[in-house]
């Protein structure tokens, strides 16, 4: 069972799109390599991590898996004497320019974000679904942040010992994220964010409490659950059942993601939100 949900977990991890192509926002996407995901057989993850740290462990795999690409240095932590300022996620070089030596600064973020269209300024509609992550503090954190730790004078001597010369490195994101449109919504715009991204709705507890919604099963998912494809080999309970559940993450302010299962046998996920 562990193995084959670390294997969805790469599979998921690989099949998501990345939130913007190219560069946007001043940042430019890194983009992935192609891996033959079918036959890649990864190492057992730990499921007791939080799922940002998984999805490190996913990235470290799938990158170290691929023939273009080694890591220099992950996990790279920035201290200024007793305090910690900061960590860099990862640092690759592009084995396809050898005579060049390509050096990137990747950070990496796997973010669920549902897009509330009652906010006019298109930036600020992304949020967690819990309304506690959104997406322009991340943008912020990484531009003013993250990406400035590279020049520090701190990693000045360990950057020195990987010949790396900071100020010729390329600082790129990995930001692959799923979307969740407004349930019903069908002209939500996302411009000039990858439409690629969306994965499924999201709705408010007292419309999930309708007549609509009796007619399905659902799959109340765990975290991890999050990141890969539904699947029919889950229990799936009636809409009252699931209800009752719900109910109790309602009030401990906890929006769970549902696979919903139709009577024609698709299957979608829904964010049921407690605000």
């Amino acid at each position: 069972m562990f193995a084959t949900m670390d294997k969805q977990l790469c599979s998921g991890f690989y099949n998501t799109s990345p939130l913007w192509i190219n560069e946007q926002f001043g940042i430019p996407q890194f983009e992935f390599p192609r891996i033959e995901i079918s036959n890649f057989k990864p190492k057992p993850i730990n499921d007791r991590l939080r799922l940002g740290h998984q999805m490190e462990h996913v990235f470290e795999q799938l990158i170290s898996d691929s023939k273009h690409w080694e890591i220099l240095a992950k996990n790279m932590l920035v201290d200024e004497g007793k305090n910690r300022i900061g960590e860099i996620d990862f640092i690759l070089e592009n084995t396809e320019t050898t005579e060049t030596r390509e050096v990137y600064h990747v950070e990496l973020a796997y973010k669920f974000y549902i897009i509330n269209s009652e906010i006019s300024e298109p930036i600020h509609r992304l949020m967690g679904p819990n309304k506690r992550d959104m997406f322009f503090t991340k943008l912020d954190k990484l531009r003013e942040k993250q990406f400035p730790l590279l020049y520090t004078e701190v990693l000045k001597d360990k950057l020195k010992k990987l010949k790396i010369q900071p100020y010729a490195v390329k600082q790129q994101a990995c930001f692959k994220t799923q979307l969740f449109i407004p349930y019903g919504d069908i002209n939500a715009s996302i411009r000039p964010l990858n439409k690629n991204c969306i994965q499924g709705k999201w709705i408010r507890f007292n419309d999930f409490n309708s007549k609509t919604f009796k007619a399905f099963e659902y799959h109340i998912t765990f975290k991890r659950e999050w990141v890969i494809a539904p699947t029919l080999d889950r229990q799936y309970t009636s809409h009252h059942e699931t209800l009752l559940e719900i109910n109790l993450r309602m009030l401990k302010q906890n929006s769970p993601m549902l696979w919903v299962k139709k009577p024609d046998g698709t299957i979608e996920k829904l964010f049921v939100v407690w605000w």
